[in-house]
């Protein structure tokens, strides 16, 4: 067995190792590191959580990669029409990655009711229209079915519904300004059929979602003829080589746009996570080590008679730094094993709680979302515990300075 090990089980387990003066400084450097674990914990799973959930949001209304006209249009609406008769439509076979390709048209229009009046955007989709987003953000109704006849059913945002006053069923007129303004304005009564609220206000105060066919009506398009089309891939890591692979692999007249671009401000700002979670692990594992150091030097301190009859009985100055390391990676594990309890509690009863909430217009989610993940708490652990023990490394060097006679006479 290995005698250092043993040592240090013996001085653990030992009654006098639980109530001596140094167990006050013990039980703060295992506070520290386990307060150290829950923030860290928190702030990446929070932080990671917020990034995806915004990503998420943005991708829903405009896929990964939005392939448009160059027509010098920089509104949201869709006036020039693209031909759906492309080599890249319906499948985008020459590029690995991509997983769906829709074509999709927008138009702006105007709610009026007896009382009042809301500008929208209506985004027209087809039976090729991925819903898996959606149906995350439905809270009411169902989503619209766009596969048979045309119709005048639309998945309307939560904020738009409370702003007019509608509820699930209700119908409305939206009206839409023909090219001729002498003319009077189409008029298209459509039907509430489901209600979602993506918790992204930008996008909530804007857009439903209906039929295609009937904004290719109202702009005299043909039934091949759509506004843009909306590109989703699989890793998001790789949106930007994609969108380059997408861009040259379409016609010279079609522009490319990953959503990093068009929507450059808030990804940028999102960036601004991976900083904070960087600084906060930092400064959490300088304190925890700060506070384990002062606690190997208490034990030390106190332990000086043992280091010298034990450097008297032949024992090396390795050997005794290792019996004090052995002692301190029992503190560090007892901390990280309180710190993954509390953390991992804390995480899960706001995943399924949503105990703190968020100002959507602030932070586009209405409550902090967590990200829990095994493979960045397992590497948060051992991290931890390595940089913990080699900041160790230096104060138990103060052990190669214990002389053996003046320490046995110590008191």
């Amino acid at each position: 067995m290995n005698y250092e090990f043993f040592l240090a089980k013996r001085i653990i387990g030992s009654k006098a190792y639980k109530s001596s003066v140094s167990a006050p400084i013990i039980k703060i450097g295992i506070a520290a590191i386990a307060i150290g674990i829950v923030v860290m914990m928190i702030a990446i799973a929070t932080g990671i959580g917020l990034q995806q959930k915004i990503r998420d949001k943005v991708v829903a209304f405009n896929g990964h990669i939005t392939i448009s006209n160059f027509d010098g249009n920089n509104s949201q609406e869709s006036v020039v029409p693209i031909s759906t008769q492309q080599d890249f439509y319906p499948e985008f076979k020459d590029i690995d990655g991509i997983n769906h390709i829709q074509a999709v048209a927008t138009k702006f229009g105007v709610i009026r009711t007896a009382t009042d009046f809301e500008g929208v955007v209506v985004k027209g989709v087809g039976k090729d229209f991925t819903w898996r987003y959606f149906k995350d953000f439905l809270i009411e109704g169902r989503l619209p079915d766009f596969t048979q006849d045309r119709n005048e059913d639309v998945l309307m945002s939560q904020f738009i519904a409370n702003k007019m006053g509608f509820k699930l069923g209700d119908k409305f007129n939206t009206y839409f300004i023909k090219d001729d303004t002498n003319k009077p304005p189409s008029i298209i009564t459509y039907s509430i059929v489901g209600i979602y609220n993506s918790g992204f206000q930008e996008f909530d105060a804007s857009y439903i979602i209906g039929d295609i066919r009937h904004i290719q009506r109202l702009n005299k398009w043909e039934a091949t003829q759509v506004g843009d089309f909306e590109v989703f891939i699989d890793d998001f890591d790789r949106v930007q080589e994609i969108g380059t692979e997408v861009y040259k692999n379409t016609p010279p007249t079609l522009n490319t746009q990953t959503i990093v671009d068009k929507f450059y401000s808030i990804f940028e700002w999102i960036k601004i996570f991976d900083n904070n979670i960087y600084a906060i692990i930092g400064i959490m594992i300088l304190v925890a080590g700060i506070n384990m150091i002062t606690a190997l030097l208490v034990l030390i301190l106190e332990r000086t008679q043992m280091i010298g009859v034990l450097k008297a009985l032949g024992s090396n100055n390795w050997s005794v730094r290792k019996l004090f390391l052995f002692n301190a990676s029992y503190l560090i594990i007892l901390g990280l094993f309180w710190g993954n309890v509390i953390g991992l509690g804390l995480l899960f009863a706001q995943k399924y709680l949503k105990l703190f909430p968020l100002d959507p217009s602030i932070y586009y989610v209405t409550e902090a979302p967590v990200y829990i993940n095994l493979n960045y708490i397992i590497a948060l652990n051992i991290g931890t515990f390595v940089l913990c023990l080699v900041m160790l490394l230096v104060p138990s060097y103060i052990i190669t300075k214990i002389s053996p006679v003046k320490a046995m006479r110590f008191e």
